[in-house]
């Protein structure tokens, strides 16, 4: 059973300045191991995900914004290993999708009650919950919040907001290398962070095939570092920072909102898409692989998967088993927009 590590941030961190003159700290363990694979997996070493022979994601088909989703997370959470006991006076940042928020689209940004209820869920176990995000395309966060209701249900739930984009910021090394980016200025509150929950809407995506859990961690790169649309991640190739950034965070688990989902040229301008999903996993990597599955996407064509595969989480299907509903049971393919590198993401 998983429990929350003690820690509240990366030993190899400082505020403001950016990369010091010191040298990144390895711990035993992360020499013996060995590179840049430790280095990504140490942060989730508190999951038990590398003594497991499986990982475990927990899926819901049939679910609706005006049901209890607050038994559905609970028990999503509880099936893939979450200990209720280990998150009492722990820092728990939600991180939603409020990219380009409408209210008349709702396959854009993550519903408002999704984020409440899983507020709801650590809040009982005891957590001190913040939700937290730095759009990518509006530099007025507050307008993408209120815009996306996400504000008024915040509001009524009494529940604190932290403005990524402007927060001071601490420098973070970069543990996964897959780009060249020496680190990462990551905003406070998700640097000091116990647990990040990762609850993106789920779309397919023209550049990596699809957004979900490991995708949505764009969203805690500051702009008022990285600018808007955070170019500089662009450039360093988007596969690679996807797997650098999570490498590179404190633990972070995956509920991802595919009741309204987004198909066709995600993730901003494609069509709703009624899927009535829930995913869930304290394994993003697991999550993303098998989302991927059930809208008819082959996770090892996927680049950012493949990089994460094995050394954040498994991707294949026989390292993954399934809680709640089956896959076969969620398995509801998407309308792909017709690229050559989408086409080859569809599985056959």
């Amino acid at each position: 059973m998983a429990s929350v590590p003690s820690t509240t941030a990366h030993d190899d961190t400082t505020r403001h300045d950016g990369p010091s003159d010191g040298s990144l700290q390895c711990d035993r363990r992360a020499l013996l191991v060995g590179g840049a694979s430790a280095l990504a997996t140490a942060g989730l070493a508190w999951l038990g995900w590398q003594s497991r022979p499986q990982t475990p994601v927990f899926l819901a088909g049939n679910q609706r914004y005006d049901q209890d989703l607050t038994r559905t997370i609970r028990d999503g959470l509880l099936a893939t290993g979450l200990q209720p006991e280990s998150l009492q006076g722990k820092r728990v940042l939600i991180k939603p999708n409020l990219v380009e928020p409408l209210r008349s689209a709702p396959q854009i940004t993550t519903h408002p009650a999704v984020i409440v209820a899983a507020a709801d869920v650590f809040r009982a176990w005891g957590a001190r919950v913040t939700v937290g995000e730095a759009p990518g395309h509006i530099r007025d966060t507050e307008m993408a919040v209120e815009e996306s209701g996400v504000r008024e249900a915040l509001v009524q739930e009494k529940l604190s907001f932290a403005d990524l984009n402007y927060e001071d910021v601490r420098w973070v090394r970069n543990r996964g290398r897959a780009s060249k980016l020496d680190g990462f200025y990551f905003p406070l509150s998700v640097a000091t962070a116990d647990l990040i929950v990762s609850i993106p809407k789920l779309k397919c995506h023209h550049w990596v095939g699809m957004t979900a859990a490991l995708k949505n961690m764009y969203g805690v790169i500051p702009g008022i570092v990285y600018g808007w649309p955070k170019n500089v991640l662009h450039h360093a190739g988007i596969p690679e920072t996807i797997f650098d950034i999570n490498a590179s965070l404190p633990p972070m688990i995956g509920i991802v909102d595919g009741i309204v989902a987004m198909e066709g040229d995600g993730p901003i301008m494609g069509s709703a898409k009624e899927a009535g999903l829930i995913g869930i996993s304290t394994n993003a990597t697991a999550l993303d692989a098998t989302l991927a599955r059930a809208i008819g996407l082959a996770p090892d064509r996927m680049n950012y998967l493949k990089l994460a595969n094995r050394r954040l989480g498994p991707i294949a299907e026989r390292s993954i088993v399934q809680r709640g509903d089956t896959l076969q049971a969620c398995y509801d393919p998407f309308y792909v927009i017709d690229k050559l590198h989408l086409q080859c993401l569809r599985s056959t």
